[in-house]
């Protein structure tokens, strides 16, 4: 018996002095899936089972929040007993939370808007089941960043974050920096305690999707400590699903103890004094990658960003019938609106396309969820807009920014009016320029007139028979060398169709007849060029002549169809300009023949998910639009959500996973020159990724097909449809209102049959300037929330709003309430409210129980 006790007393002594020598580390242990993505019925049982097998092991979850829906209802038991569990939502609680956004979302490639409600609607829902969750930290298996989360994140009551995502790098990874803890600093200069990427924790060299921090190696805790990291972290979110509890075990393994912890944990308790330095994170610091170009993705990007402008626009013109009508704000239908949106973002959307089965894959569930956003947001626009109306002769002209605008609207003509007689009247009763069309093919006779529409309001016109009038405006010539002219009060623009109609000369007028386009440069402008390596190479659009259609003359818009072929499949570039419009568009169609391979190509049963070179990166093979700039020491300004940023990229090529570069284009890219004297703005109509180098034009990718990730062939499997836009303009980004401009294009005027009763000309809210801008109106009962962005370098934010309210509050994302604020009435009418909004933050404003004036 002696003996016995001798023997257990040593080995327990010589087990403390093996853990006393061994280097402690902190390890982030959960799950990562859900309802959509992967959880098995038994998996809300067997986190529970195992949470009470092993007690020193604690899970971050971020799990899809609709999953708790279908556990309540398939395993009650189960769900209870996780209920209880997470029930301690203390520091030293076994389950935290750490990813509430309702589709986990890579927040990157979507709205500022869509983010803020990735987090609403999934904390909601959480709550719903676990009313007691808190929101302490975020972290996220996925490369789910972008630089703007800190204010956001802070903004709904999170006090820390994590830029980790060690075993699950496919789609990229952020800029390791520095050793221990930063205080990420956001574009707007909100701050949030952070676990980056440490400077030692490597990539992976026998993977494409882990860096070495993913199972706390030897090697990766030594290199660490040795690094003066104190309390050195690694973590993997485990898919649910997968069957074996804690991910390394108990912990002990080549001389490093790990201790299981949340991230609310490390951060209060573990790493609470370590050294914090500031770090201001750029966009380009969040290294991501997808298989820009290809169709699939191609498609669903178009897809979510049509629903998100829709439903934005539509939440505004909701707002403005229930106060100017009196009618119910539909938030039940809107709910059900933004569920299928937010679902549509779901980083597996993006990710794994093809994954499921035929006819039900992630790109099948896009089609039907934003297909749905978009009916009812065109449900509830309609009966917004058919509130009070009377007469068919009557157009209501929609404006859903912050700012007064002028623009060209198309209406068809109504039953009874001609395209020779006529004419469009402002509610002054004055005759407005006006252009009509006849009917043409499956298109009906329109009109379209010059609208002046006031901020976040409307205006009526009305149609009017008289007599033909003539009015001087835009203009198509041909040249005597075969080249069309496209002319309006601000361009001159030659096109060459004996060379693929690229477009040789772009004059902008009030810039002293400034060329745009660089004539010495061997590529084109608005050339389409790609490398067809199944076809002997490159091939151009401008390799042969096309055939030019003239769609619409003047004097108020003018439009061509450049009818070509490249590598034997045709395409039309359909390119539109308007009086007094900065913008120019261009619809490019191209109906492929087969699946031609664009890109780099790459011999069948040579790829490997572990080989870091992967064909789908190096945008310089791909079909690209290219746009050569007549600008010196050109510099790059690219948007994404809350944020612009300078590139500080030499270029935007990369071939290996291992040398990621952000080459996204969100909505759009600013190239200027000249020290910013001179720039060219080029807008997007999905999230996708540019080219520009040193060496190589700006460009926009078209088209790839080819190997994408997990050897997954990429093909073309009908046309491709992309929008993309053009805007010369003097100056920088901000100066030049680019700003505003985007939020145009993805805003457009609208225009309703019909009149309101009680006005011809009104406008709710209006602000100061023109980079900022109203990105929410939404109503909450009778309060209504109003959110201000602010791109613009002034914080004195002024909003005037023509309602009343009972009292006015800023709130934070989680309802808190920030600050009173107070209404200064206006003789002139309306009350303003100053607001003081750094550059790039965003302020979220409630109204109390609004009343119009």
């Amino acid at each position: 018996m002696k003996l016995k006790t001798f023997l257990i007393s040593t080995a327990l002594i010589t087990c403390i002095s093996a853990r006393s020598s061994a280097q402690t580390a902190w390890y982030i242990d959960g799950y990562h899936g859900g309802v959509w993505g992967h959880y098995p019925d038994w998996n809300t049982r067997f986190m529970a089972d195992m949470l009470k097998k092993n007690p020193d092991w604690k899970i971050n979850i971020e799990l899809e929040p609709e999953t708790w829906d279908r556990a309540q209802v398939v395993d009650p038991t189960a769900y209870a007993d996780f209920k209880a569990l997470f029930a301690d939502q203390s520091l030293n609680g076994r389950i935290e939370y750490v990813n509430p956004a309702y589709a986990q979302s890579y927040n990157y490639n979507i709205s500022g808007e869509s983010i803020i409600h990735q987090f609403s609607y999934g904390i909601k829902k959480i709550r719903a089941h676990f009313p007691g969750a808190t929101f302490t930290s975020y972290s996220s298996e996925e490369p789910c960043f972008t630089n703007a989360l800190p204010q956001i994140l802070t903004s709904f009551g999170f006090k820390y974050a994590s830029l980790k995502n060690p075993n699950t790098c496919f789609g990229g990874y952020t800029r390791a920096h520095g050793g221990g803890l930063v205080n990420w600093i956001g574009p707007d200069g909100t701050g949030i305690i952070t676990s980056p990427r440490y400077a030692v924790e490597k990539l992976s060299d026998k993977s494409t999707w882990q860096t070495i921090a993913w199972d706390n190696g030897a090697n990766y805790i030594k290199a660490s400590y040795a690094d003066g990291i104190k309390h050195p972290i690694g973590m993997t979110l485990q898919d649910a699903g997968w069957k074996g509890g804690p991910f390394i075990g108990k912990g002990d393994k080549n001389g490093i103890h790990s201790k299981y912890t949340t991230w609310r944990n490390y951060f209060a308790n573990v790493a609470a004094k370590d050294v914090r330095p500031d770090w201001k994170v750029s966009q380009e610091d969040i290294q991501v990658s997808l298989v820009w170009g290809s169709q699939v993705t191609q498609q669903l990007a178009q897809r979510v960003r049509a629903a998100e402008n829709k439903i934005i626009q539509s939440q505004k013109l909701a707002a403005m019938a229930k106060v100017y009508g009196g009618g119910s704000y539909p938030q039940v239908d809107f709910d059900a609106a933004w569920r299928t949106l937010l679902l549509s973002q779901h980083h597996d959307c993006w990710i794994v396309p093809y994954n499921g089965k035929p006819g039900d894959t992630w790109a099948d569930k896009v089609i039907g969820w934003t297909g749905f956003t978009n009916g009812k947001s065109d449900s509830i626009s309609t009966v917004s807009t058919a509130l009070f109306k009377e007469k068919d002769d009557f157009i209501t002209v929609y404006n859903t920014l912050g700012i007064a605008r002028i623009g060209i609207v198309k209406f068809d003509l109504p039953a009874g009016f001609t395209t020779e007689n006529t004419g469009v009247f402002d509610s002054a009763g004055k005759q407005i320029s006006a252009q009509l069309s006849p009917a043409a093919g499956d298109n009906h006779a329109f009109v379209e007139f010059k609208a002046t529409v006031p901020s976040m309001g409307y205006a009526v016109y009305q149609l009017k028979k008289v007599n033909g009038t003539t009015t001087k405006g835009a203009d198509i010539k041909t040249l005597a060398d075969g080249s069309y002219q496209l002319e309006t009060d601000l361009y001159r623009v030659v096109i060459d169709p004996q060379h693929g109609g690229v477009i040789k000369t772009l004059i902008v007028k009030s810039l002293n007849s400034r060329e745009f386009v660089d004539k010495t440069n061997k590529l084109a402008f608005n050339e389409l060029r790609g490398n067809f390596y199944n076809d002997g190479g490159f091939k151009s659009s401008k390799d042969n002549p096309v055939k030019v259609e003239l769609l619409e003359k003047g004097p108020l818009a003018i439009k061509v169809a450049l009818h070509g072929t490249i590598n034997g499949s045709a395409y039309t570039q359909i390119i539109s300009l308007k009086e007094g419009e900065p913008r120019i568009d261009i619809n490019l169609n191209i109906d492929w023949q087969g699946n031609p391979g664009i890109g780099e190509g790459i011999k069948p049963g040579t790829y490997k998910w572990e080989l870091p070179a992967k064909p789908f990166y190096d945008d310089r093979n791909k079909l690209l639009a290219l746009f050569p700039l007549n600008l010196k020491h050109q510099k790059v300004y690219k948007n994404a959500p809350f944020d612009v940023t300078e590139s500080h990229l030499n270029n935007t090529f990369y071939t290996r996973w291992d040398s990621i570069k952000n080459n996204v284009i969100h909505t759009w890219v600013d190239v200027t020159g000249d020290n910013d004297k001179y720039g060219m703005a080029l807008f997007t109509d999905h999230t996708t990724s540019y080219a520009h180098g040193q060496n190589f034009p700006l460009g926009l990718d078209i088209q790839y097909s080819g190997m994408g990730l997990w050897g997954r062939n990429y093909t073309i499997n009908g046309p491709t449809q992309v929008h993309y836009a053009l805007i010369p303009h003097a100056g920088k980004w901000d100066k030049a209102g680019i700003w505003a401009d985007a939020t145009e294009w993805s805003e457009p005027l609208l225009a309703y049959p019909g009149k309101p009763a009680d006005g011809g000309v009104k406008s709710l809210i209006s602000t100061n300037n023109n980079n900022v801008e109203i990105t929410s109106v939404e109503f909450d009962g009778n309060d209504m929330l109003v959110r201000f962005f602010n791109a613009g370098t002034t914080a004195d934010v002024k909003a005037l709003l023509n309602l009343n309210a009972d009292a006015v509050d800023l709130v934070e994302l989680d309802g808190k309430v920030k600050q009173l604020l107070h209404f200064a009435k206006q003789k002139s009418g309306g009350n303003l409210l100053n607001i003081s909004i750094p550059r790039f933050g965003f302020r979220t404003v409630r109204l109390i129980n609004v009343k119009k004036i």
